[in-house]
């Protein structure tokens, strides 16, 4: 690799992985040598871009294209000029597309040219004195460039301003600014692009008297209970994600709807129409959730007919934001955009107030296919997975039968919360699954099944990060094996605690969810699995209190299934054979293996390999269960829609239905 690319990646992804100078796939970079231009590709996430994200163009080819004479017409002229660009590729097979911005990055003389939409930057670029304090704070050698529809006017009004500004001061800018868009840096050298970046934003918050601070706030129980049924209302055809959040930047504008209508209820630049659209609703807080999700749905319904089109992002008066999408990357995109735009609205103030975009210049970034192209690289390729969107809670999912059943349940789209007293195991998992770089999402909630509030907790967390609830898995227990002469009351309570009124607590706070859901779209069907055990279906020598448990917890299944059907709300239990290759077998401390040893539960045996050995001359398929066996009879429960109520045996035919 050129050591030029080298540092055109490493400054790509510095400035990419930072929310106040780039969110998804906006801004862009570039490289160029006299004969080609490095840039990157449209699309493409500068945060982990690498050498492969970037088009190569021939200069020449770039050079020729302000010769060309293209439509008047503004849709066919940016297809043609499009094409052009696509003819400039040095490798037309790559698949890549070059930014619509290349042009403008060709027409500096300088090596390296760094794009970036700063939220700093265009609190100034957004606001009504934009132009004069640009020049108060920068001075001439810094060119402002007023607003143009992006694309290729922009880069022919930034080309004859270049013009000028050269034969002024006899060298390229280094630092043009455009008004309502972003900033460009060019420097031959990334670190004098850093440094000036770092004069940028010094002199930007000097001219504050004390800079806003940015904060997270925490959003109430109410829109714990508003959120599922919003995404209900959303979720037309496809089952959406949602999210809840509040932050100092957004608090001022959701005082009131005037806060919001002179403040925030206009787009101020293409990348918030890009991912956010140009259009927001806010609700009134009402006392009643009822009331609040009523006028949600008439405003929902309003949009719809409006723009052929569901709205993503609903402020909420003095609770929040809602946004939603088709997945759990997009609306981390809307959450970065919403609050960046509260932002740039707050910051304008400094500069005279809020400049939004015309409803003309909305409505051409919102007809442009470039940006509608580049939204859909962003956010990357349709999930085909057969829980695509659900939201599902594993508890126990640290390790063992739950950490399987979380991660496949993962691969196939599902946003997984991954619950456990383990912290360290659970992130652990989480990191695992978020690293696979999918368009679903992991999370991990600390939960304790045993206590009622951490349960309400758990399901109210996951709730405000994904939007609702539609799968819980109820998998978290403990198994401590001893006879009647063994066994003591504390351990047999913590057993049953665990075992059996964590089930029950799981079931009692997910229902709650999913009957609201159930309210609001009455074909969504959704899912109570307890994780029981062969044990439930027999008794268990010198393993009572567990067996005991199990049996109940089947009990609790077909009770519940017969109160929630009616709301579509399915209840089953999956009855596994024995794992032994999961800790609580195997672990060579703790184990199974060794308590049963220790026990004398197998006659004769003297080793943990002869326990071993023995179990698994129980079974008729000769092995034991494995968190795939335990995950086909878990889609079997989601995906058919008729049955409830039953203990699903996957004991490879230990345990026989009769």
């Amino acid at each position: 690799m050129k050591p030029e690319i080298s540092n055109l990646i490493e400054i790509s992804r510095y400035y990419g992985l930072q929310k106040d100078y780039v969110i998804a796939g906006g801004g862009n970079t570039s490289y160029k040598n006299d004969d080609h231009l490095w840039i990157k590709a449209s699309g493409i996430n500068l945060g982990d871009i690498d050498e492969n994200g970037f088009c190569i163009l021939s200069r020449d080819q770039l050079n020729k294209i302000p010769k060309q004479r293209f439509s008047p017409d503004p849709a066919k002229r940016e297809d043609e000029v499009k094409n052009a660009l696509m003819n400039s590729r040095l490798d037309p097979n790559s698949g890549l597309r070059p930014s619509v911005e290349t042009s403008l990055h060709n027409l500096f003389n300088y090596s390296y040219v760094v794009h970036t939409h700063s939220t700093l930057v265009n609190g100034l670029m957004c606001s009504n004195l934009a132009e004069s304090k640009s020049l108060e704070i920068f001075g001439e050698e810094v060119l402002f460039v007023p607003y143009t529809d992006p694309g290729y006017i922009l880069f022919v009004t930034v080309a004859e301003k270049i013009n000028t500004y050269n034969k002024r001061f006899h060298r390229d800018p280094k630092i043009v600014l455009i008004q309502n868009h972003g900033v460009f840096v060019a420097a031959d050298t990334t670190d004098e692009i850093k440094s000036i970046y770092q004069v940028i934003e010094q002199k930007l918050k000097a001219t504050f008297p004390v800079f806003p601070e940015s904060k997270e706030i925490d959003v109430s129980e109410k829109m714990a209970e508003i959120l599922p049924a919003i995404r209900m209302l959303l979720s037309d055809g496809n089952l959406k994600v949602a999210l809840a959040f509040n932050s100092s930047w957004i608090k001022p504008f959701i005082a009131d709807e005037k806060s919001f209508r002179e403040g925030i209820a206009r787009p101020f630049n293409p990348d918030q129409m890009v991912y956010c659209l140009s259009e927001y609703l806010f609700i009134e807080n009402r006392e009643e959730c009822e009331d609040v999700i009523e006028e949600a749905g008439k405003k929902i319904f309003d949009f719809r007919q409006r723009k052929g089109a569901m709205p993503k992002v609903l402020f909420i008066g003095q609770e929040g934001v809602i946004v939603a999408e088709n997945s759990a990357v997009s609306v981390g995109y809307l959450k970065d955009m919403v609050n960046d735009f509260c932002q740039i609205s707050t910051l304008s103030q400094n500069f005279g107030g809020p400049h939004p975009l015309s409803n003309e210049q909305a409505a051409f970034i919102e007809n442009w296919e470039v940006e509608n192209y580049r939204k859909k690289v962003s956010l990357g390729s349709k999930m085909l997975g057969r829980l695509e969107n659900k939201t599902v809670i594993v508890t126990g999912a640290a390790q063992g039968f739950g950490a399987g059943i979380a991660e496949i349940i993962f691969q196939e789209g599902a946003n997984v919360a991954v619950a456990d007293l383990n912290k360290e195991k659970g992130e652990e998992l989480v990191l695992k699954l978020n690293a696979k770089g999918t368009k679903n999402k992991a999370c991990f909630v600390d939960v304790d099944v045993a206590r009622a509030e951490s349960v309400k907790n758990m399901v109210q967390q996951v709730v405000l990060r994904f939007g609702g609830l539609d799968v819980m898995i109820s998998n978290a227990g403990i198994l401590r094996a001893g006879s009647l002469d063994e066994m003591d009351q504390k351990t047999f309570e913590k057993m049953t605690q665990v075992n059996y009124t964590g089930y029950f607590l799981c079931a009692k706070y997910a229902q709650q969810i999913m009957k609201i859901q159930n309210k609001y779209k009455p074909d969504h069907f959704m899912d109570i699995i307890q994780i029981n055990s062969k044990s439930g279906l027999k008794g268990s020598n010198k393993n009572f209190a567990y067996a005991g448990g199990k049996f109940g917890g089947i009990g609790l299944t077909q009770s519940f299934a017969l109160e929630l059907m009616p709301y579509c709300i399915k209840v089953n239990s999956i009855c596994p054979g024995n794992f032994f290759d999961g800790p609580l077998w195997s672990d060579p401390e703790k184990g199974l293996f060794v308590q049963y040893l220790n026990a004398g539960k197998v006659p004769e045996a003297k080793t943990m390999e002869e326990v071993k050995a023995f179990y698994e001359a129980q079974v008729p398929a000769g092995r034991g269960c494995t968190p795939n066996d335990v995950a086909k009879a878990i889609f079997y429960a989601i995906e058919q829609l008729y049955e409830t109520g039953q203990a699903i045996p996957v004991t490879g035919g230990q345990n026989m239905l009769k």
